[in-house]
């Protein structure tokens, strides 16, 4: 038996969870169930619990009631619902009009003054790598240092939703709906350009200007053979898609699990914030922190959404002739946004976790294909020493001041460390949803470490594959196509390349699917009040604004430059918050009985 959702009380996660047979809308605390004689870890098999959001959970389930925060904000309370025909609605006042509005006049204003827009994301986007590097390359250095200590401190063992709750889905779930949604669309567009590019800049060399500023792409200082050009341009990529990246979701995925299973607060951004602002947070403080949160989520994934496009079109131009150009990337926009809505409509279990599992049985596929046609003991032992290269080359590629490879520090690592936090509350929202149950050490090391390990495996074959072809065969299309087509490049020379070509562009989709899914239910979630059961019709809303900002920005002001701009003008405001909630985990931590 569960409450309807008029009937339920407002906050029972705050109180560890109150029993559904409880009637009358009462604002219990911990203490007040302790003296009923129904706390959550009391062994009695008739009751089910009803959390704040209205899932109904097992005793022990529940948050320990000595753990969570007492406040008196309710998950709603300042939601305006209703009804549009036969569509409900319930969403937060000011977040959902504030945000709406805003991304309406961007897109209005980008219409009607695209030259002018496109002045200004490129003065955005020039401003924030130029001046910010630093900030950027040393605020994701903070997050990795603060994951590994976390992994091995006593904090380890607090398990998220309290002692004795248990896991929502299984490893294989889990893990497939974790890489789904935090890497997708780049390790495609990424797996083969990006070691090709190092390599060649790094074997490039060193060049100044007059005033002595480097003019080239290297990565840190000029690669000496070959040999060390390979090692150098695997390491910078690896630099951009293991340990950081990851420390980045991390850090959000953890704080929002901490606060809303342990804690008791509605599952949105601001409640991480708790431990800084108080009850302040419920208020205008808290609805900044949650307009950032969904102006960052909405350009990453209209940066991606473009990135895809881009890489559809060129796959489909290779297999069928497909013109490229800006017409045909909105069609395949508004294919893959249809592809999306079916799956938002059919929910997280049967859409966004099904998709997550076809994509990593494909992804996986493609990935041993290409192993095993290629050299493949040469790749297994380039993957070996470029996990070694990394390694000795982390320190000088972390290090956020006074280096002189300022093309590559501004151009690439500023642009992925803005992308990946530009991407984090969406991700790491994401990651919080469906992580309830797991150890703080469990969860650090399967979001932190093993994701790593499969990028490092992915842009070491893929990347190798392409060089390996350069270097031994002679091959050079993969180097001298444009970036889109670099992956299909690589693939023509090897066997099948009609049905990996096609696999490919299937996982460039999906991979945007379950992107662009879990971020519309990561923006509804943020847009009702931290509600995680709001009516679909708003998931469909931002679904669809997501691809209308990638169009307009595609048609308008300056394609995917434009959108890249975007990532890095949100990226760097919510690095700040990133920083905060580095504090707020550890107070957060600090707390919980262990």
């Amino acid at each position: 038996m569960t409450f309807p959702l008029s009937r339920a009380p407002s906050r029972p996660a705050l109180e560890g969870c109150v029993p559904a047979r409880a009637k009358t809308k009462t604002a219990f605390i911990s203490a007040d169930i302790n003296q009923a004689g129904t706390t959550p870890t009391q062994e009695d098999e008739s009751l089910t619990y009803v959390t704040k959001d209205g899932e109904a959970v097992q005793p022990g389930d529940a948050p320990p009631p000595e753990s969570v925060i007492q406040t008196d904000y309710e998950t709603g309370q300042d939601n305006i619902e209703g009804q549009v025909g036969p569509f409900d609605y319930s969403v937060h006042n000011p977040v959902f009009l504030i945000s709406a509005l805003c991304v309406i006049a961007f897109v209005a204003f980008t219409l009607a003054f695209p030259a002018l827009a496109t002045q200004i994301f490129s003065a955005l986007f020039s401003g924030a790598t130029k001046g910010f590097d630093w900030f950027f390359i040393g605020a994701a250095d903070i997050f990795v240092i603060l994951c590994l200590v976390l992994v091995v401190s006593p904090f380890g063992k607090i398990r998220l939703g309290g002692a004795l709750a248990k896991p929502d889905f299984g490893y294989v779930s889990w893990f497939s709906m974790l890489f789904a949604a935090g890497m997708g669309i780049g390790l495609m567009f990424y797996g083969v350009s990006e070691p090709l590019s190092h390599f060649s800049s790094a074997a490039g060399g060193v060049a100044a200007a007059a005033d002595g500023v480097r003019t080239d792409w290297s990565p840190l200082g000029a690669a000496a053979t070959e040999a060390e050009a390979v090692r150098i341009g695997m390491a910078a990529t690896i630099f951009h898609w293991a340990l950081h990246p990851w420390a980045i979701y991390a850090v959000v995925g953890l704080s929002l699990a901490l606060f809303a299973y342990n804690k008791g607060l509605p599952l949105t951004i601001r409640s991480v914030f708790y431990p800084i602002f108080g009850e302040r947070v419920w208020g205008w403080p808290g609805h900044i922190i949650d307009i950032l949160a969904v102006f960052a989520t909405l350009f990453g994934l209209a940066t991606s959404l473009g990135l895809g496009a881009a890489q559809a079109n060129a796959g489909f131009n290779k297999l069928f002739g497909m013109p490229i150009n800006a017409t045909w990337q909105i069609v395949i926009i508004i294919g893959i946004t249809a592809i999306t809505l079916f799956s938002v409509v059919r929910g997280l279990e049967a859409g966004v976790k099904r998709m997550s599992e076809i994509n990593m049985v494909l992804a996986f596929g493609l990935l041993m294909f290409v192993l095993l046609a290629g050299p493949t003991m040469l790749l297994l032992t380039e993957m070996g020493q470029s996990l070694v290269a990394y390694v000795q080359y982390l320190p000088a590629l972390s290090n956020p001041v006074g280096r002189d490879d300022v093309n590559f520090m501004q151009g690439w690592t500023s642009f992925y460390w803005a992308w990946w936090i530009s991407w984090s509350p969406f991700v790491g929202m994401f990651i919080a949803r469906v992580s309830r149950g797991r150890t703080v050490r469990e969860f650090l090391i399967c979001v932190l470490l093993i994701p790593s390990l499969v990028c490092v495996a992915w842009m070491s074959i893929f990347g190798g594959q392409a060089i390996n072809q350069l270097l031994n065969d002679g091959y050079v299309a993969a180097r001298d196509a444009d970036l889109p087509l670099q992956l299909f490049a690589m693939l023509d020379a090897l066997p099948l390349t009609g049905i990996t070509s096609m696999v490919a562009i299937v996982l460039v989709i999906v991979f945007f699917v379950t992107s662009s899914d879990s971020g519309s239910l990561v923006i509804d979630t943020i847009t009702s009040g931290g509600k995680t059961d709001a009516p679909t019709l708003q998931r469909v809303f931002w679904c669809s604004f997501s691809a209308v900002i990638a169009v307009v920005l595609l048609l308008s002001a300056g394609g995917l430059s434009a959108l890249q701009s975007m990532v890095i003008s949100t990226g760097l405001p919510f690095t700040v918050l990133l920083l905060i909630m580095c504090v707020a985990i550890w107070k957060g931590l600090a707390s919980e009985p262990r």
